[in-house]
C-alpha cells in the first residue's frame, strides 16, 4: 500500500470530483501535502477521513457536523454521531415504507381500472362527499390539460402523484357545453383522502349518473347526449355540471385504446 496518492486517484478511488476534494481542503478537512511539482499528495491519515466524509454525508450530514467531529473525535462524540446516524437512518426507513405503500396503492389503481368490465352503462349511483383541490383554467387542448396538472401538483407541494393516480379529473365548461362545445374545460381537479385538511372544493354527497368508457375522448360528445337522455327519460335532473374522472390516461399508457374515463353529473330526483 502506498504512502500517498495523487488526486486522481483519489478521485476514482473514493467516486469524489476534484471540485469537491479541493472543497474539502479549503474547509481544512483534509491537509493534502505537496510534491516538488506542487501535485497535492493524500496520505493515509487523509483516507480515513474519506471514508468518514463519504459515510456521513450519504446519510446527509452537513460539511459543518462533519468538520466539527472530524476536529474533536472520541468515543463520546462517535457514540454520539452514530446514535444520529441510527436516528436518521431509521427517518429514511420511514420515508422509504411509506413510498413503497405509495406505490403499491397506485399499482392498485391500475389493477382497479383494468378490471373495470361496465363499459358503456349509464349507472345511477350514490356517492358519498369527497374532497378536492382544484385549479380554474380555461383548457381547450390535451396539452394544456397536462400543463394545468402539473401546476396544481406544484401549487399544492406535490400531496399527490400523477402516475398511477385515477383520481384526477377536470370539470367541463358548462359555458362551452351550451354553444356545442364538448372538449372544453373550466378546471382540473384531484380528489384526496377523507383526513387531508387541505383541500379548496368539496364534491357534495348524492346520486350521480355516470358513464364509463375505454378509449379516446373524441366522442364525449355522444357520451354527454347519452347521459343528458338517461336524465330526461328517468324523471332526473342535473344539479351541476359534468366531470371526468380519468382511470387510466396518457400517464399511464401512450396507446388510447387503454384510456378508461368515467363521466359524472349530479342529479336530484324530480
Amino acid at each position: 500500500m502506498k504512502d500517498y496518492y495523487k488526486i486522481g486517484e483519489i478521485s476514482k478511488i473514493y467516486g469524489f470530483s476534484k471540485d469537491s476534494l479541493m472543497y474539502y481542503e479549503d474547509l481544512g478537512i483534509l491537509k493534502p501535502d505537496r510534491d516538488t511539482n506542487g501535485y497535492r499528495m493524500y496520505s493515509i491519515q487523509d483516507l480515513y477521513r474519506l471514508n468518514l466524509i463519504k459515510e456521513l454525508r450519504t446519510l446527509g450530514f452537513s460539511m459543518k457536523k462533519i468538520k466539527e467531529y472530524l476536529e474533536n473525535r472520541n468515543l463520546r462524540t462517535t457514540e454520539g454521531i452514530l446514535n444520529e446516524e441510527l436516528i436518521l437512518t431509521e427517518t429514511k426507513i420511514k420515508e422509504l415504507n411509506s413510498q413503497r405503500s405509495n406505490i403499491i396503492n397506485r399499482l392498485s389503481a391500475i389493477a382497479e381500472s383494468k378490471e373495470i368490465t361496465n363499459f358503456e352503462n349509464i349507472e345511477l349511483k350514490y356517492i358519498e362527499k369527497r374532497k378536492a383541490i382544484e385549479l380554474n383554467a380555461n383548457i381547450t387542448r390535451d396539452e394544456e390539460f397536462d400543463f394545468c396538472v402539473q401546476r396544481l401538483q406544484n401549487e399544492y407541494e406535490g400531496r399527490f402523484d400523477i402516475l398511477g393516480n385515477n383520481n384526477i379529473g377536470s370539470f367541463f365548461s358548462e359555458e362551452a357545453l351550451k354553444k356545442g362545445l364538448n372538449n372544453v374545460f373550466k378546471s382540473v381537479f384531484c380528489l384526496i383522502d377523507d383526513d387531508e385538511e387541505t383541500y379548496n372544493i368539496t364534491l357534495e354527497e348524492g346520486y350521480y349518473v355516470t358513464f364509463t368508457y375505454k378509449g379516446d375522448y373524441i366522442y364525449n360528445h355522444e357520451h354527454l347526449k347519452k347521459l343528458e337522455e338517461y336524465i330526461k327519460e328517468n324523471n332526473l335532473e342535473a344539479v351541476g355540471g359534468p366531470l371526468e374522472i380519468y382511470k387510466i390516461d396518457i400517464h399511464e399508457t401512450g396507446n388510447p385504446e387503454e384510456f378508461v374515463t368515467e363521466i359524472q353529473i349530479p342529479v336530484k330526483k324530480i
